[in-house]
């Protein structure tokens, strides 16, 4: 697709004005100014309008949502719990988690009818870290730390190596950092019982680049410009 047909399409300006925002040097592909109106967009390609990316619209929608406990990241659940789904009133079209979180475990959780998307995230080789605040019962030290980071046996499966860092400790409790790159079933609590540490609070706060921000329980938001950008970066990789 030519350029000012994609910018008119995303709703930027008409061709014409689109032409003249080319040629103005305000446009750039993949991080790069062009002023070629025979440019052709690709579908993986990134574009920005005075570093404000847009989107063609597609048909998919993509939203990031504050998992409260006592949900099931699920479109629906035979044994009649509550799925995420009932807590996305005002959304109209079906999408789906990408991924899931346990039913005690808080935190965010992306929602979308790309599966291209998904399937990225969810891969066992994909790399993107997972970051989540676990709160434990009782101290660690610094041998388990480093024990727990270097992996550990779930259960048949050794852990890859992830990064854990102490952020708070008080007499009864010891608040953790924990990022991972894979998302095995239940990992984070497998990893911590693995050391023998039980799980008072657990949250994932962070997804690649998308963090779950000022999101209240049970509160979901459009994903924003610069968090699409990161979308559209790792589709196209």
């Amino acid at each position: 697709m030519r350029i000012n047909k994609y910018l008119a399409q995303a709703g930027i300006a008409s061709r014409r004005k689109a032409e003249d925002l080319i040629k103005s040097g305000k446009v750039k592909v993949n991080g790069k100014v062009i002023t070629e109106l025979a440019t052709d967009i690709k579908p993986t390609d990134s574009v920005a309008v005075e570093n404000n990316y847009v989107n063609v619209n597609n048909g998919f929608v993509y939203y990031k949502l504050n998992k409260p406990k006592g949900y099931i990241s699920s479109a629906s659940d035979e044994k009649g719990r509550k799925t995420v789904l009932e807590l996305l009133r005002g959304v109209h079209t079906r999408v789906f988690p990408i991924g899931r979180l346990d039913y005690d475990t808080e935190g965010l959780l992306l929602l979308t009818n790309d599966g291209d998307l998904t399937n990225i995230i969810t891969k066992p080789n994909s790399e993107i870290e997972k970051t989540y605040v676990a709160t434990i019962l009782g101290k660690i030290s610094d041998d388990e730390i480093k024990k727990l980071c270097s992996g550990v046996d779930i259960g048949g499966y050794i852990t890859k190596p992830c990064s854990a860092v102490k952020t708070e400790e008080t007499e009864t409790t010891t608040k953790l950092k924990i990022t991972i790159t894979e998302g095995k079933n239940r990992q984070v609590r497998k990893m911590l019982a693995a050391i023998n540490k039980e799980i008072k609070f657990l949250k994932r706060v962070q997804i690649g680049e998308i963090h779950l921000g000022g999101l209240s329980r049970g509160e979901y938001a459009k994903l924003n410009s610069k968090e699409m950008k990161y979308i559209n970066k790792i589709k196209s990789n």
